[in-house]
């Protein structure tokens, strides 16, 4: 009788901690989006705390200067931080259709966006210290900021992003469906990555 107690509880345990650990990107996601967005919130506001070192003298004028159109930017980025952290929160539990193609596809695209963003910081970060690439005096204090703080932060987020959105179409019922989304995302954030590197803005 002990045995067979034993059994049936077994796979009940062996079926939820896969479920627990395999959640931990998601919850990841959240936890960078809420955190990311602080400072955007605080410069908005008017705070300063943190940007005078990591932030290029010309955002921080426009910050301290109360430029309308900069709040507005820092506004708008404060809630897709929020809206990325909503995300992650949608990707650790199965929801319905409509919802799991908006999460899949917004997931992919942010992997890849934040990914490529990271990337150029850590590049360029990585040839200013070889003396590869020349930059103005006022920024030359501004590498390591992006080379070890702006550029990883960002890396690690699209790998978040990447790993949640990966876990959550693996075990959804519509898998191939769910990486169309997914590969729409990833496809429109490359493209978008690109020609905003070509034009100088990325």
């Amino acid at each position: 009788m002990k045995h067979s107690l034993d059994n049936s509880v077994r796979p009940a345990r062996s079926r939820a901690l896969p479920l627990h650990l395999g959640t931990w990107p998601a919850f990841a996601v959240a936890a960078w989006g809420v955190l990311f967005a602080v400072p955007s919130f605080v410069w908005a506001l008017g705070g300063t705390f943190g940007a005078q070192s990591t932030v290029a003298p010309s955002l921080m004028k426009l910050a301290q200067d109360r430029v309308t159109w900069f709040l507005a930017v820092l506004w708008v980025t404060g809630f897709l931080k929020l809206f990325g952290a909503l995300v992650g929160i949608g990707l650790t539990h199965r929801r319905g259709t409509w919802t799991s193609r908006l999460m899949v596809l917004c997931g992919g695209g942010a992997a890849v966006l934040l990914v490529w963003h990271g990337c150029l910081f850590v590049v360029h970060g990585v040839l200013v210290e070889a003396g590869a690439l020349a930059v103005p005096p006022d920024l030359a204090g501004l590498t390591c900021w992006y080379l070890y703080l702006w550029g990883p932060w960002f890396i690690v987020g699209g790998l978040a992003f990447a790993a949640a959105t990966t876990h959550y179409v693996r075990r959804h019922d519509g898998r191939r469906e769910m990486r169309r989304y997914g590969s729409v995302g990833v496809l429109g954030a490359l493209l978008l990555s690109l020609a905003s590197t070509l034009a100088g803005i990325g």
